[in-house]
């Protein structure tokens, strides 16, 4: 080898992927074009694994890693060669060059790295990564995202996943596009239960039905699903009932933020019907109930004595007032007893609430009837919570990490974008890419 060939070796780092330089100009593109051998080139026939004998060299083009801020294309000649074995089925073949470049990829191993490791850890956005590789935004984009959905599938990212969160998330914002609007976001809650750090985002598919967790839980595999020990999720039938089907053994968990919240939707609804009911209008600034509106969801440790006056007053300034009453009085005892500093007491209050409710209530308490046969139907989920210690809490911290990626990029129309980037800054794989 030349002295010339071993420092343009050593500047691109050619010896690398296994190949020297022969040669190099610049076109008019501003892209450097860099001429190469494989070194060592195995001329074993790959189906009777026989050395053949060397007919040619065919060229193959790839797009290489910058070099001194210009992009790079490789013009890498494989040698090709005749097998000569009597009876092997290959008569010509081209030398094994997996460790350059993967099979039909446009770019070299080193390149997919690069990729994922600007766009993971330099923040940079896809455009950015293309003008500087001299290809397509779409060609990188896809190599990102199978590279990601790799790591996510095949390189031990669901290992040790033994506590799981499921919730919808709205991706976009946009109609008549066609496809689903809400993805199904599937978080492993286990580190922030075992206190080892925190959810991690496992996986986003789009759409949100039964259908859509089943078929990912069945695609995961028969030891993934066994390991799965409890499941988080809302209010949605589709979701449990896809659990129970896939994972009879997991125990579902009613999150309490949307028990708490569906309980707050009742009260607001109550709120409003009494105050047409007894003013004829909606809420003004001076209608006792509307006043207190915001108060009403507020736990009554944490209101000021005049806060505490105001809805006092306001409950008890109209005889009609006393259904609102109620609701707010079931509403605080669901808060409290999540708030109770022993499980198990907590769990016996919260029965104890929900066996009140679910029947029997007296007329003029339709929203709460309405939410206690509710809640009574899903107890055993709602009660599974005081047993397991796992919520959703996690999950809607992530859900509010995607909402500001999502504004940050000012909105996304790619889907499969939208996936790459989450998994990326959310599903803690910089560590992973940095390994590779």
């Amino acid at each position: 080898m030349h002295c010339t060939d071993t420092v343009a070796d050593t500047i691109c780092r050619t010896v690398e992927l296994g190949v020297t330089i022969t040669g190099a100009a610049a076109d008019s593109e501003d892209r450097t074009r860099i001429w190469c051998s494989v070194i060592g080139p195995d001329p074993r026939c790959p189906e009777c694994r026989i050395p053949g004998q060397l007919r040619d060299h065919a060229e193959r083009v790839l797009t290489d890693t910058p070099a001194a801020g210009h992009p790079v294309e490789l013009h890498v000649a494989v040698p090709r060669f005749v097998c000569l074995t009597a009876g092997c089925p290959r008569s010509i073949f081209r030398a094994d060059i997996t460790g350059i470049a993967s099979p039909r990829s446009v770019v070299t191993t080193r390149t997919e790295r690069w990729i994922l490791q600007r766009i993971a850890i330099d923040k940079m956005s896809v455009a950015a990564v293309a003008a500087n590789l001299g290809i397509a935004w779409k060609t990188v984009n896809q190599i990102a995202v199978d590279a990601a959905r790799t790591m996510v599938y095949d390189g031990g990212h669901l290992d040790g996943v033994r506590h799981l969160g499921v919730d919808e998330h709205k991706w976009k914002h946009v109609r008549g596009q066609g496809d689903s609007s809400w993805v199904t976001v599937l978080i492993d809650l286990t580190p922030a239960v075992d206190g080892t750090g925190p959810a991690r985002l496992l996986d986003m598919i789009a759409g949100r039905s039964k259908k859509v967790l089943q078929d990912w839980m069945i695609s995961r595999g028969q030891a993934f699903r066994d390991r799965i020990t409890v499941v988080a999720m809302d209010g949605f039938a589709g979701y449990r009932t896809a659990t129970g089907e896939e994972l009879p053994r997991a125990r579902i968990v009613m999150d309490p933020f949307h028990v708490v919240q569906l309980a707050g939707e009742k009260l607001d609804r109550c709120r409003t019907r009494i105050q047409q009911a007894t003013c004829g209008h909606r809420g003004r600034k001076d209608d006792p109930l509307y006043k207190i509106r915001r108060i009403l969801h507020t736990r009554v440790e944490l209101l000021t004595d005049t806060q505490k006056d105001l809805l006092a007053e306001s409950l008890t300034s109209h005889d009609d007032h006393v259904a609102v009453e109620i609701t707010h009085q079931v509403y605080q005892q669901m808060i409290a007893a999540y708030e109770h500093p022993q499980r198990r007491d907590g769990k016996i209050l919260m029965f104890k609430v929900l066996k009140r409710i679910h029947k029997g209530l007296p007329p003029g308490l339709d929203e709460l009837a309405q939410l206690g046969r509710s809640l009574w139907a899903r107890r055993k989920e709602i009660l599974a919570y005081f047993d397991t210690g796992v919520s959703n809490g996690p999950v809607e911290a992530v859900n509010g990490r995607l909402e500001h990626l999502r504004g940050i990029a000012q909105g996304f129309r790619n889907l499969d974008h939208y996936i790459l980037r989450s998994l990326l800054h959310s599903g803690q794989l910089a560590e992973r890419i940095n390994a590779l």
